[in-house]
């Protein structure tokens, strides 16, 4: 089976008509979509809603963005000091997605949105750019080839689509499973390399309760559904924390599966992280405590936080376990502000997975 092929096929097909069978049912922000054109909501394919951690002034990048919803979406969220670059390899959902480019920037006040084309596990390689220049050095003999070969590195080294630490948050929406098994890993590098310090992801996503046969695999309808190119559920997490993601996290779970095949249930998830702040010399300690309820938890570098104790971190440590991301674990003891709402601590260890409800499955 030709992943890419068949993937660029049944997408081509859902640019130029609506499939169903592509997408799971999401409720979205009403108010965000009252700005987008029928056309682009009804041509969208996804399993959650990314846009909902967008920030004010955020550079924000969407993994295989299609049609360009989410896209969209997120230019509201970021106003006018914040920009959104959508990357998809298919030509029919990308120019569905730059056909409403000038008319999405006048509702939206500001051309704050562009379109790329690229490959989501190599943001480097920018295939507009390449495609320009094959024009005008067509590949005809091995010596060619080796002239293609040396272009591509020279790209991606000296005029890379996406540059090293140029985003503040990553978004997808249903893609990564896409993506081939053996370049899945180069996908997280990648992330991780486009990410500021600091920085944090969003991904929207199917995983399977157990890993997906082969066989399975070889099924082009199933890969080009999103179903049997899933990351198995724990893998998905320790993908993330094996590329140095910190506060690896499920902060969305559907209770219920999407789809079960053979007894494998497909599901859909969000998976949220950040990357680490730089770290500096001679740099301030400040003092946390892990609040519970557990009786202690272990981060992804291995350092355990027992409940209760004051732990003297570094101020870049301080910045990423008192964010948004860590969901008020931590007690920090000089600040006057307090905890404001319930503890709920997140770590990298996915036999910690717990589920409350539909959408809040957490690792604790």
């Amino acid at each position: 089976m030709n992943i890419e092929t068949s993937v660029r096929d049944r997408y081509s097909q859902g640019a130029l008509e609506t499939q169903a069978a592509l997408c799971c049912p999401i409720n979205y922000d009403n108010s965000l979509l009252d700005l987008l054109p029928d056309e682009i909501i009804e041509k969208d394919y996804g399993c959650g809603d990314p846009s909902r951690y967008v920030q004010e002034g955020d550079v924000v990048l969407d993994l295989g963005s299609g049609g360009g919803k989410i896209c969209y979406m997120a230019a509201q969220l970021v106003g006018d000091r914040g920009q959104v670059i959508g990357i998809d390899i298919n030509d029919d959902m990308l120019a569905l997605a730059r056909k409403y480019q000038t008319e999405m920037a006048g509702r939206l006040g500001g051309d704050r949105v562009r379109f790329l084309k690229g490959y989501i596990q190599d943001l480097a390689l920018d295939l507009d750019a390449l495609e320009s220049w094959l024009q005008k050095n067509p590949v005809r003999s091995q010596h060619d080839y080796a002239a293609l070969r040396a272009r591509e590195n020279r790209q991606r080294r000296n005029q890379a689509m996406i540059p090293d630490e140029s985003v503040d948050l990553v978004i997808s929406n249903c893609v990564l499973n896409l993506v081939p098994d053996h370049e899945k890993q180069q996908l997280v590098d990648e992330i991780f390399r486009v990410l500021k310090p600091g920085g944090r992801i969003a991904i929207s996503d199917i995983v399977s309760d157990r890993p997906v046969p082969a066989a399975m695999k070889q099924d082009a309808k199933l890969w080009s559904g999103c179903l049997s190119g899933a990351f198995q559920e724990a893998e998905f997490l320790q993908s993330f924390a094996a590329g140095g993601f910190r506060a690896v996290c499920y902060d969305k779970w559907e209770s219920a599966p999407w789809r079960v095949i053979d007894d494998i249930e497909f599901r859909s998830v969000t998976l949220t992280a950040l990357k680490a702040p730089i770290e500096e010399n001679g740099q301030q300690h400040h003092a946390l405590i892990y609040a519970g309820p557990f009786e202690q938890v272990m981060d992804e570098t291995g350092r355990s936080y027992p409940r209760g104790e004051r732990i003297q971190v570094t101020a870049a440590e301080h910045a990423g376990l008192t964010s948004a991301e860590y969901r008020d674990a931590f007690i920090d003891p000089d600040s006057h502000s307090g905890m404001t709402s319930s503890s709920t601590a997140c770590c990298s260890s996915p036999s910690d997975a717990g589920n409350s409800g539909n959408n809040n499955g957490c690792c604790g």
